[in-house]
């Protein structure tokens, strides 16, 4: 007798959304596959961490198939979604065509400029694990041109902008002033690394603007200790031969400059035949699922619902309760529709320093950076990265040294010439 086929479960997207549902769905009587374009899955919140060489790349970044050995109703295939056909229910790939009952969207955001073309082309980012390990080269390298560039220029080289005072803006100039003033000056003593600037530039009047106000002026307090000069209630308008040029009028000159000022949704919605919101957003009804078509569901940073914020924790808590939508769609039932349950935010200035906002409570310098510690080393997906991490990190804290300082650059991949 010929065993019924399972309901197929396809999900687009391997970071906290789609990690979460695949481990989620591991007891339901359905068929799971995950679909990404890289093999392996990122923990975004210690990606600033790569740039500044205080992470391997390998302490951040997990392989999906290891990660989904244990789901044995699982499959992974390393593609990139080209196409979603919704009637006939298959997903298109530059791997062939999944079919699917259901389909989960996950795939996260992308850089955002808002339409500044020179900022684009003059920055470097910090969103997926390629830009991270770029950025860290570009700064390895540049300490290298500077400790024998002319004394005249020397000061370009050592001139650094971030732009945009979120927690990824505040986490990296915290941590690239540590790396220059602890770690780098006793490299490079060729260089008087006290002229070296780390400037941070925020549009709003506070830094970290979904914090409380006392912890946003916390944090400008810890990063004015580390030497960062914050400008505050300026946008870029445009990068030219190494100076930034600001809405006030004034300019900061810097010979490299970090965006880390907005991200959007990726352009996996537009495949969806439907109006997009902010930020290129799915709105999605109660249950996370597109409007008129309850098999699909949309997750994470790409779904519009009730605004919430682009971070690891919503797409979690989506992940979750998808999975409990489709075994209840399965067993025939109804379910309460998605409420998200905050559990707080926190941001590091980098060492002795974080602030963190859980519930009523507010944390700042000390205590907040031990809690910061533990919340970010208990989430690490693997033990064996939690551990690599917290020896870097403890090396990095008891000697001043940055373990991963090594210049990688990419040969090109073997072909006919």
């Amino acid at each position: 007798m010929t065993r019924p086929a399972r309901p197929r479960v396809v999900i687009v997207g391997a970071g906290f959304g789609g990690l979460t549902l695949a481990r989620a769905l591991r007891r339901l009587p359905v068929d799971v596959t995950l679909v990404d374009r890289n093999n392996y899955h990122l923990f975004t919140p210690l990606i600033y961490q790569v740039s500044t060489a205080l992470l391997d790349p390998s302490q951040v970044a997990q392989s999906v198939r290891k990660l989904i050995r244990p789901l044995k109703n699982c499959e992974f295939c390393l593609a990139e979604m080209t196409g979603l056909d919704l009637d006939g229910r298959r997903v298109q790939t530059d791997r062939g065509e999944f079919p699917f009952d259901y389909l989960v969207l996950a795939t996260g955001s992308v850089n955002n400029y808002f339409g500044n073309q020179s900022l684009e082309r003059r920055s470097l980012a910090l969103k997926d694990l390629p830009e991270a390990m770029a950025l860290r080269n570009w700064i390895l390298e540049t300490f290298e041109r500077a400790n024998w560039a002319p004394t005249e220029q020397r000061q370009l080289y050592l001139s650094f902008a971030v732009v945009g005072g979120g927690p990824t803006g505040v986490e990296f100039a915290g941590a690239l002033s540590e790396l220059i003033r602890l770690v780098l000056r006793k490299d490079f003593r060729q260089l008087d690394l006290g002229r070296a600037r780390v400037t941070l530039i925020e549009g709003t009047d506070r830094l970290l603007g979904a914090f409380d106000p006392r912890l946003s002026a916390a944090a400008l307090r810890s990063l004015e200790k580390k030497s960062v000069t914050v400008r505050l209630g300026v946008m870029v308008k445009e990068v030219q031969n190494g100076r930034l040029h600001l809405s006030d009028g004034s300019t900061v000159e810097a010979g490299t400059v970090v965006w880390t000022a907005g991200v959007r949704a990726a352009d996996t919605g537009q495949l969806l035949g439907v109006p997009l919101g902010r930020q290129g957003r799915v709105p999605v009804d109660g249950h996370l699922r597109l409007p008129e078509r309850p098999q699909v569901f949309v997750i994470g940073d790409l779904a519009a619902h009730e605004d919430l914020p682009m971070l690891a924790q919503p797409a979690m808590q989506e992940a979750r309760h998808v999975a409990r939508t489709i075994a209840a769609d399965l067993r025939g039932t109804g379910l309460e529709p998605f409420r998200y349950r905050d559990p707080g935010i926190m941001a590091t200035i980098g060492r002795n320093s974080a602030v963190a906002q859980i519930g009523k409570v507010r944390l700042s310098g000390f205590l907040g950076w031990t809690v910061w510690l533990v919340v970010h080393l208990i989430n690490i997906v693997t033990f064996r990265a939690r551990l690599a991490t917290l020896l870097n990190w403890a090396w990095d804290y008891f000697f001043l040294d940055r373990p991963v300082r090594i210049l990688v650059r990419a040969n090109d991949p073997p072909g006919d010439s």
